[in-house]
C-alpha cells in the first residue's frame, strides 16, 4: 500500500468509525490501527481491499463502542460535534448522520448501530452488511428492525440545515433576559442535555420542560456566558452556537428544530473541552 493509498483509505474509513463511535479522535484512532495492522499482515491483501478494511474498521469500532460503553453508563454522553462546514477536511458531509440522530443511536447496541448507519448513510444492501458483519443478510434485516422499532417512538424527522441560520432571535433573547422571547421559540416538552465529559462540572445533565429549560438558559447566560464570543455554526448538519473566549470554545449548543413550526425541540450542550478541540480548527 502506498502513502497516497493510505491517506485516501483514512480518509474514505474515519465516517464508518465516527458514525459509531462519536469521537474523531477515537475514529481517527481505529482508523489508524487497522491501516497499521493491515500493512503489517504478511497475507493481508485481500481482493477487494476497500471492503475488507471497511469490515476491520466497522467491526474494530464496534468493540470499541462495547468497551466505551461500560465508562459512560448512567451519565449523559453526547458525540464530538463536527462542524458541517469544514467536514470535508476528515469527514464527507452525505455521510454524516444528524446529531440528533447520533445521540438517539445511543439506545442501540453496538452491532444495531453498525447495521442502521450502514443501511441509512451508506446505503449498503443486507448482502453487504452481511458481509461486513460476518452474518446472514435475514439477520441484518432483523437487526434493522429492532433497531427502527427502538427508535420508532424518538425519531423525528429534523429539520436540515447548510447554514446556521434561524438562531439570531434565540441569541437576543437569551443576551437580552427576555424570558418570554425566549420561550416563544422552546417547544413546550422541550429538553436540554448537557455533557462536561466529568471534566466540567454541570448545573445539570438533563432538563425538562419549558420554564426549566428558558430559566437554566438564562442562568448560564448570566453567570458564565455574558462574557463570551458567540458564533453560529452548523454542526452535523444541524444549527448550532459556539461559546468561544479568545478562540477557545467553551460550549457548543446545537439545536433540534420541529420542521413544521421551527421551534426548539432539544439543546444539545457539549461542554467537555475534549470534544470540543476540533471546532476551534474551523
Amino acid at each position: 500500500m502506498s502513502e497516497k493509498s493510505f491517506t485516501d483509505y483514512h480518509k474514505k474509513l474515519v465516517p464508518y468509525a465516527y458514525n459509531i463511535l462519536g469521537s474523531t479522535d477515537d475514529a481517527r484512532d481505529a482508523v489508524q490501527d487497522v491501516l497499521i495492522k493491515h500493512l503489517q499482515a504478511p497475507d493481508g491483501h485481500a481482493l477487494n481491499e476497500f471492503g475488507y478494511l471497511v469490515r476491520s474498521v466497522v467491526n474494530h469500532s464496534i468493540n470499541l463502542k462495547k468497551r466505551n460503553a461500560k465508562l459512560v453508563r448512567g451519565e449523559v454522553w453526547l458525540p464530538e460535534p463536527v462542524s458541517t462546514e469544514f467536514a470535508d477536511r476528515y469527514l464527507h458531509r452525505k455521510e454524516m448522520i444528524s446529531y440528533s440522530l447520533m445521540v438517539l443511536l445511543e439506545n442501540l447496541n453496538p452491532k444495531e448501530r453498525a447495521v442502521f448507519i450502514l443501511k441509512e448513510a451508506f446505503d449498503y444492501s443486507h448482502e453487504e452488511i452481511g458481509g461486513v458483519l460476518d452474518i446472514a443478510p435475514e439477520n441484518s434485516r432483523k437487526l434493522l428492525s429492532r433497531a427502527k422499532l427502538k427508535l420508532q417512538d424518538r425519531h423525528h424527522p429534523v429539520a436540515a440545515h447548510g447554514k446556521a441560520t434561524g438562531l439570531a432571535g434565540y441569541i437576543q433573547a437569551m443576551q437580552a433576559g427576555d424570558v418570554n422571547a425566549l420561550e416563544q421559540m422552546l417547544a413546550t416538552d422541550v429538553v436540554l442535555y448537557a455533557d462536561g465529559g466529568g471534566r466540567v462540572n454541570i448545573v445539570s445533565s438533563l432538563t425538562r420542560g419549558l420554564q426549566p429549560v428558558s430559566d437554566l438558559i438564562l442562568y448560564l447566560y448570566k453567570t458564565y456566558q455574558a462574557s463570551l464570543e458567540i458564533s453560529p455554526i452548523v454542526v452535523n448538519n444541524q444549527p448550532a452556537i459556539l461559546f468561544s473566549n479568545n478562540g477557545t470554545v467553551i460550549n457548543c449548543q446545537v439545536f433540534d428544530l420541529d420542521p413544521a413550526s421551527g421551534k426548539i425541540r432539544q439543546i444539545f450542550s457539549v461542554v467537555d473541552p475534549m470534544k470540543l478541540k476540533g471546532l476551534e480548527q474551523g
